[in-house]
């Protein structure tokens, strides 16, 4: 376990108000149109005021990344299933990769390196109606990039998907 004196530079000095910022946006932040103007509102700062304190925050490294997380079920996806790729030559991995972030059913998309007892060097996560959905994606991004040399990992139960605790 780390001590705070061990990291004297990484202290952040944060005013009560940019604390109860974070408080929020590390927890569910408002299912609005406008959810740094409800935060603000909330606090009685300005979104402004707001959004400079995640962007300093952000820019300095004190943050990593800030995003939305969603939970696909709710959202009405019945299936989930990570894509192994064996993408060969390796300068294709460019020209597919851009085919495969084109398509808003793919949330991911990465390159990872092989192992001879498994060869695929490009991952992607689909989200469909159901697991026959999930398959006809496949089937279609295999047509349309030449790509058919792969695996089908389908998520059995989600196991965790928790945000950071900073308060």
């Amino acid at each position: 376990m780390s001590h705070a004196e061990d990291f004297p530079d990484q202290q952040l000095e944060l005013s009560p108000s940019e604390r109860a910022v974070l408080r929020i946006v590390q927890d569910t932040i408002p299912d609005s149109p406008t959810p740094f103007r409800d935060i603000a509102r909330e606090l009685d700062l300005t979104e402004e005021q707001v959004l400079h304190l995640l962007r300093r925050l952000k820019d300095d490294g004190s943050i990593r990344r800030f995003g939305a997380t969603l939970y696909h079920q709710e959202a009405g996806y019945g299936a989930n299933v990570m894509v192994a790729w064996l993408v060969e030559p390796q300068e294709a991995l460019e020209r597919v990769s851009r085919i495969m972030v084109a398509r808003s059913e793919i949330t991911h998309c990465y390159v990872r390196r092989t192992c001879p007892e498994w060869p695929y060097n490009l991952y992607t996560m689909i989200h469909g109606k159901s697991r026959e959905h999930c398959r006809r994606l496949v089937r279609d991004l295999a047509e349309q990039t030449g790509i058919n040399a792969y695996e089908l990992l389908f998520s059995d139960r989600e196991l965790k998907k928790t945000s950071m605790r900073y308060f």
